[in-house]
């Protein structure tokens, strides 16, 4: 059984975010999707509210499991055998950051990070911009799927 983890804070997950994971889910036979716990962020989503999103983005993916984790990535994948963990590179600034963050993670624990490079109509996206597009009331419906669209007005219209 092959395996891979793409782990991220997901808040929230975006058309970006989805790219990778379906490619991923052609490459693996598991595709852990983990939502990374940081108790120094505070998330416009709780982690318990992106795991769901995150369930009904990929449901149509028979192969992709969502969870949460708090602690270091490797330790998540030595609990579940997992030897790969599998990234999405937007530009050259993605690369340095998390060049560094697989070679630690290899030292570690010999977990291998794969990257799969953006598609291009993805390269500028992040969650970050898509939060702050809408709540600036911009329309955010063709960066994210519909319902997370939803998820993100209603929230916005409360705050």
């Amino acid at each position: 059984m092959r395996r891979a983890v793409c782990p991220g804070s997901f808040d929230p997950i975006t058309n970006g975010h989805l790219d990778i994971i379906a490619r991923a889910s052609k490459l693996y036979d598991e595709v852990y999707v983990t939502v990374m716990i940081n108790q120094s962020k505070k998330g416009l989503f709780s982690v318990e509210e992106r795991i769901d999103l995150i369930r009904r983005c990929t449901a149509e993916y028979g192969n992709v499991k969502v969870e949460s984790y708090h602690g270091l990535l490797v330790d998540f994948c030595k609990q579940r055998d997992i030897p790969a963990i599998v990234k999405g590179l937007r530009a050259v600034s993605d690369f340095d950051y998390e060049l560094q963050m697989a070679q630690m993670n290899h030292g570690l624990s010999g977990v291998e990070t794969i990257f799969i490079p953006t598609n291009p109509l993805h390269s500028f996206l992040s969650s970050s911009l898509v939060k702050e597009v809408a709540a600036w009331g911009g329309d955010v419906s063709d960066h994210v799927p519909p319902v997370v669209q939803e998820a993100l007005a209603a929230r916005l219209a409360r705050d």
